[in-house]
């Protein structure tokens, strides 16, 4: 059992009276994750929202029967409580009634789902956090360095969801294709009411070609068929559905720097080899640069999230060709990234950059430092 990074982080927020929120997409590990703080915890109860007999107490609104239902437990876990309409409402409900006094804790396989309904009620009230698939740091802890250096072009190829990582290479590929089939896009057919769901996937395989590329949403609405609104609506979903992320420009002084513009990166890159179908292996492929760079800056973004580093990301691009992959931002410290899955040989920091903006690192990654990402 992989030990998730941010399990220490809601530990530690048991003992304040505010709502927990973990979001996450499906198959990430949140059920897992409180089971684990279950194990740890007496009078932890955890109610799958999913059950219909839970589901029927819950959205009665039947205080009396919600207090049964806890069986005196401290600590009570709403698992996939996006299904529960009104489910905002009724967490602070219980937050506010003194009878109860039990700590909250609410899962979500989408963020727009559950935010929606918990963001306004629960102002004030709430701690919230995300769930990522396996971070580097969660599987070198448990299956050490070696086994990293050993399977790197397994993760890059497979990814690193939970559920996939230990499989056999053919039940791997199995796995991907049930999850990418329609089962992560659930609660988005589910609670959008999408008109043509096929477009969905479509969009979301035409954004598995372009990784590392700026993003058109009129030109991915001309080749959809569909209109620019649309598209951004579509991508908005899958975004807060934790399948993609958007990453913008970095621009502060430069006329010739590309401004507004975003690039489309996948949290898991066997979900986006899943979408194309293509499980090649490294030396078989023409898109391992692509790859690398969506992999390198999908784990830089969880230890930004689960090490609390509050920082800003971006991508950097002149129209004249210099290009920076990721200018991280802390506190006005910049640091710059080069990914290669091939060095033939280093790269420097583009002049024009440098000469504008105060560097505090530049740094590139390569499967060669790969422990960089620790």
């Amino acid at each position: 059992m992989y030990i998730r990074e941010i399990a220490k982080k809601i530990d530690s927020h048991l003992n304040n009276p505010e709502v927990i929120l973990l979001f996450g997409a499906r198959q990430t590990g949140k059920s897992t994750l409180l089971e684990m703080l279950a194990e740890k915890h007496k009078a932890f109860k955890i109610i799958n929202c999913e059950h219909p007999s839970n589901y029927q107490i819950l959205t009665s609104l039947d205080m009396p029967g919600i207090e049964a239902l806890f069986d005196n437990s401290k600590i009570i876990a709403f698992d996939e409580a996006q299904v529960i309409p009104e489910i905002g409402k009724i967490l602070k409900l219980i937050f506010d009634d003194k009878r109860f006094s039990v700590k909250l804790i609410a899962t979500g396989s989408s963020s727009f789902d559950l935010s929606n309904k918990t963001g306004e009620p629960l102002t004030g009230r709430n701690f919230s956090f995300s769930l990522y698939p396996l971070s580097l740091r969660e599987i070198y802890e448990t299956n050490g360095w070696q086994f990293v250096l050993e399977n790197l072009s397994r993760l890059l190829i497979y990814g690193s969801y939970p559920g996939v990582i230990d499989l056999p290479l053919k039940e791997k590929r199995m796995k991907l294709l049930s999850l990418t089939g329609d089962y992560l896009f659930k609660d988005i057919f589910k609670f959008e009411n999408l008109r043509n769901p096929d477009v969905l996937l479509r969009l979301l395989k035409a954004l598995a070609l372009q990784i590392g590329n700026l993003v058109s949403y009129s030109e991915l609405a001309t080749l959809l068929g569909i209109s620019k609104e649309t598209v951004m609506r579509y991508i908005e979903l899958l975004e807060k559905s934790f399948i993609i992320f958007r990453l913008g420009s970095f621009n502060r002084n430069l006329r010739n720097e590309l401004k507004k513009r975003q690039k489309i990166y996948f949290y898991d890159t066997g979900i986006r080899n899943a979408v194309l179908n293509n499980f090649a292996a490294p030396d078989e492929r023409n898109d391992m640069g692509a790859i690398w760079e969506n992999y390198c800056i999908s784990e830089i973004k969880k230890i930004i999230d689960y090490r609390e580093r509050f920082s800003n990301t971006y991508f950097w691009r002149t129209y004249d060709g210099a290009e920076i992959d990721l200018v991280e931002e802390v506190d006005g410290k910049i640091t710059a990234y080069e990914f290669k899955w091939n060095p033939k040989r280093k790269p420097s920091i583009p002049k024009s950059f440098s000469e504008k903006y105060d560097i505090n690192d530049f740094i590139v990654l390569s499967p060669d430092n790969l422990y960089l990402l620790k």
